[in-house]
């Protein structure tokens, strides 16, 4: 079995040192300082695993049920503290995939599904949304999609990158399909809480025995430096599968990385981060919005969820050349081409970062590479 690159990876692998003044489509919050928790900090913790369990800090747990919604439907146990919601998904993946099953993955979406069982050899049947649709999450090709040999059906919730989201009823809809077959049904929630329509989502182990919940600190609360997600579901046997993997990789989780996320969790802190992340989003939200309408040669469908979505470019450009070209000088304004997620008309814009990322400062040089190119 071999990992291969994804297109997505390769692009930020290959600008990761080009020093950029702007950033048009940050997919975090901002990101706050470690001085901000010194205080709430041990300074005599040891400096060793936690000590307590192998699946994450009690407390830590007890607070990702609390806010996911599951209190009382999932028992502690029923989560593992993860090195992001990115392992979470590589344990669960590579625990249940053979080269034998199928996997139904959604795109545009999350990549991460499809580089993994490309590697195991599985094969992959695609659910695609289409921008002329709305990014409509399209049931009937899922329907379609989905027979005997389904092993797990991947996708995001709210969607990463388009920023649209299922309803409760399209998730029972979701866990319909898997339960017909037998398949497991993760979903992937690093942008639950960040819902601009609307209340959050049900997370979807406790809408299904074998759905899987992944999620993380990174997004929302922008602590992305810590690695520190989790994997939510109710099977003791999927959990504890995930567990033997990970003790044959990172083997534990790191101690500041859970002790920090366990703060930043905390009901009262996470509630005045969660505010703050949202009307930083919105207020962020609005000026794109408007931008984009201003723009002639931009047109998108506005997220409903989330901190990133894709605009398309008008049919004489390629997101590919756009994005390098802003990138260079003059510009010097990084985002994403559309390609990293099989849209190569579109760029991915987006509204978080904070003032850190000068969203107003890539947004003119947005537009002024617009103009030299009509």
């Amino acid at each position: 079995m071999k990992v291969k690159i994804h297109t997505l990876f390769q692009y930020l692998l290959e600008t990761t040192e080009a020093e950029p003044e702007a950033i048009v489509g940050f997919s975090l919050s901002q990101s706050p300082r470690l001085g901000e928790f010194v205080e709430a900090l041990d300074m005599d913790l040891p400096l060793d695993w936690n000590g307590k369990s192998f699946r994450g800090l009690p407390r830590l747990r007890e607070h990702v049920l609390r806010e996911a919604g599951l209190d009382g439907i999932c028992q502690p146990d029923d989560v593992l503290i993860t090195a992001g919601a990115a392992e979470a998904n590589y344990l669960a993946i590579m625990q249940l995939l053979e080269p034998a099953d199928e996997i139904v993955v959604e795109t545009p979406g999350w990549p991460q599904a499809d580089v993994l069982a490309k590697a195991v050899g599985a094969r992959i049947r695609h659910v695609v949304r289409r921008d002329e649709d709305s990014w409509r999450f399209p049931m009937e090709q899922l329907a379609d999609a989905v027979n005997d040999r389904t092993k797990i059906i991947f996708v995001t919730n709210p969607n990463n990158p388009t920023g649209q989201r299922f309803s409760r009823d399209e998730l029972c809809t979701l866990v319909d399909h898997a339960r017909r077959v037998g398949a497991w049904l993760i979903v992937d929630e690093v942008y639950a809480g960040l819902e601009w329509e609307g209340d959050r989502s049900p997370s979807i182990a406790g809408l299904y025995e074998r759905g899987i919940t992944t999620g993380s600190v990174s997004k929302a609360l922008g602590l992305q430096g810590l690695r520190t997600g989790w994997l939510i579901c109710r099977d003791p046997g999927l959990v504890m599968d995930a567990v033997i993997l990970r003790e044959n990789s990172s083997e534990i989780m790191n101690v500041m990385g859970e002790v920090i996320a366990e703060v930043a969790m905390r009901a009262d802190r996470y509630r005045v981060a969660m505010d703050k992340a949202r009307d930083d989003g919105l207020a962020n939200l609005s000026r794109l919005d408007a931008f984009v309408e201003d723009e002639p040669r931009l047109s998108w469908v506005r997220p409903r969820a989330g901190l990133i979505g894709l605009a398309r470019l008008d049919a004489k450009l390629d997101g590919d050349a756009f994005a390098r070209r802003l990138l260079a000088d003059p510009y010097r304004t990084f985002l994403l081409p559309g390609s990293a997620y099989g849209q190569p008309a579109h760029i991915r814009v987006g509204v978080g970062g904070g003032a850190e990322v000068n969203l107003d400062l890539g947004l003119s040089r947005v537009s002024e590479l617009l103009k030299t190119l009509e």
